[in-house]
């Protein structure tokens, strides 16, 4: 199973749901405390990922201790949803989107404006639901800030993206919300493409696992085929590795037993269902490979800290 190949199948899990676009067009010194601001609108760390995208002009981004210069065509994502603030120059007034934000629906995507009308920048801000970042093993291998360049010529279809996405912003009209969430939520998964690229060489993590041979072989016949009765001998038939050999190594890459995967995925897949279908817990219990809906809640509860129907309920 090829790096990619396991992307595809964990990107499955991104999507768009409630998601919250708006830009901001500020002139002379600013900042935004964009924790700040998250909290104000009721959007919940850990379920949301904050995203920026700098279509015109620059700006400072500080998280941490970590401070860096974005310019036009930077794309920056949070997937941790960590605190951070953006400004330009220094001692600027502090602006707040969540109380500037005009009542919803919008008929297209609110600009904020703001400054002494000198040069503005343009920064489309917005929030993305990741439901991949519910499976431990590739939330793991992500860093708190997701960065890609676009303005240096190396990803030509990164900044074609983030030109249309300026363009629709500033045409607005019929549809234009449906297409930014359309080529946002695309632009998302083109950043994380990059950081798997980057990070393939991992010795360890969900990446290294998918890029060993035999390891990979075994993750891509848990992830197509999730439902069937999987032990260890027959996931030991599909890497082309020995069981002894198979274990070491998903010990090595993941810290767990080739089994322990597979029930982490099954979970994650249940997890999904309850928060997005109808189907009774004992359907997604069956769906899941348990015997029993009892048997299914004690192990979901254990992974995600509530029950199954409890944990649909707050979602």
């Amino acid at each position: 199973m090829s790096t990619s190949d396991a992307l595809s199948q964990i990107l499955r899990g991104v999507r768009f749901s409630g998601a919250l676009q708006f830009c901001i067009a500020p002139s002379g010194p600013w900042r935004i405390d964009a924790g700040a601001s998250m909290r104000k609108l009721g959007l919940v760390p850990g379920r949301f990922v904050p995203f920026h995208v700098i279509a015109k002009g620059s700006c400072w981004l500080v998280t941490g201790t970590r401070r860096d210069t974005l310019q036009a065509g930077d794309v920056v994502a949070f997937p941790f949803a960590s605190q951070h603030e953006l400004g330009s120059g220094e001692g600027g007034r502090l602006l707040d989107p969540a109380t500037t934000l005009p009542p919803k629906p919008w008929a297209s995507v609110p600009v904020l404006r703001s400054g002494d009308g000198g040069e503005e920048a343009r920064i489309l801000c917005g929030y993305v639901e990741c439901a991949a970042l519910t499976f431990g093993p590739f939330s793991a291998c992500l860093p708190e800030v997701l960065m890609a360049r676009s303005g240096d010529g190396r990803d030509t279809w990164l900044a074609a993206t983030v030109l249309q996405i300026e363009r629709e912003v500033e045409a607005g009209g019929a549809g234009s919300s449906s297409m930014l969430e359309r080529l946002t939520e695309t632009m998302f998964i083109q950043v994380l493409r990059q950081h798997i690229e980057v990070a393939a060489e991992a010795r360890e993590g969900w990446l290294a696992a998918c890029a060993d041979p035999q390891v990979g072989r075994a993750i891509a016949g848990i992830h197509k085929d999730p439902q069937r009765d999987w032990t260890l001998e027959a996931l030991a038939q599909v890497s082309g590795a020995s069981r002894s050999v198979l274990v070491e190594r998903f010990q090595r890459h993941l810290g767990v037993s080739p089994m322990r995967y597979v029930r982490d995925w099954r979970l994650h897949r249940a997890s999904l269902s309850l928060a997005e279908t109808n189907a009774s817990v004992a359907e997604i219990a069956a769906e899941a490979g348990y015997a029993s809906e009892a048997a299914f809640t004690r192990a979901f509860a254990r992974t995600y800290g509530a029950p199954p129907a409890a944990w649909r309920k707050a979602r």
